[in-house]
Parts: C-alpha cells; sequence; structure tokens
C-alpha cells in the first residue's frame, strides 16, 4: 500500500453525512506511514459531484470523477478490499499542491488554479 494508490475501501458504518458505501479512495498518507502502522489515510472518490473547491476532478477508469478531499479520514488498513491502480495524475497533481503550498503560492494565479492540474 503505497501513497497515491487506488484501492477500493469498505467505508461503512457512516455517520451522518460521512461519504458511504465501498468505493475507490486515494491514500494520501505517506509510505512511512503506511509501511509501519495498521492505520492509513484516504480521501474518498465519487463520480456524482458538483465542483467544490475541496474535489479534484478526476479521469479514472475512463470516468469523470472526483477526490473528495472533503471527507478524508483514517481508515483500519483491513477496509482496503482490493488494488485499483496507481495514478500518476493524482500523484503529480499532489506534488505540485504540496510545492504551491511550500512556495506560499496560495494567493497567486498558481495557487488558484490548483484543481486545474493543467492549468498554465
Amino acid at each position: 500500500m503505497k501513497q497515491y494508490e487506488i484501492y477500493l475501501v469498505e467505508l461503512e458504518p457512516t455517520i451522518g453525512h460521512e461519504i458511504q458505501k465501498t468505493r475507490p479512495c486515494v491514500i494520501v498518507s505517506p509510505n512511512e506511514m503506511n509501511e509501519h502502522i495498521e492505520t492509513i489515510i484516504i480521501a474518498p472518490m465519487t463520480t456524482k459531484s458538483h465542483k467544490y473547491p475541496t474535489r479534484i476532478e478526476i479521469n479514472f477508469q475512463n470516468k469523470t470523477g472526483w477526490i473528495v478531499l472533503d471527507q478524508i479520514r483514517t481508515v483500519d488498513k483491513r477496509r482496503l478490499m482490493n488494488y485499483r491502480a496507481a495514478s500518476h495524475a493524482v500523484s503529480a497533481f499532489f506534488q505540485k499542491l504540496w510545492w504551491i503550498h511550500l512556495f506560499g503560492l496560495a494567493g497567486t494565479n498558481e495557487g488558484n488554479c490548483f484543481r486545474s492540474f493543467f492549468c498554465s
């Protein structure tokens, strides 16, 4: 289980407005953590959403969907059902986001377009 890989994850039981069901999720926790403890930090994915600032549009397995950053959570590794894919687009997006944060570009055009990874 490595950072930015996509797994099918069982998210039930949930409470209130938490994202439900078994669905693909991106592992966002660092590899050092993933190797040594039995929990993992994931960001769920969905194909039904609106364009919120906390949701990243992505094409995965020929479908348009979103990575739901406002629903990031820690889960036990036993909730991960099966491996789906390693996504280079997801990895590249998070690396770009890290650079934007590192260099304090949040108020610039580069920072404002972080959801559109391919903006120039």
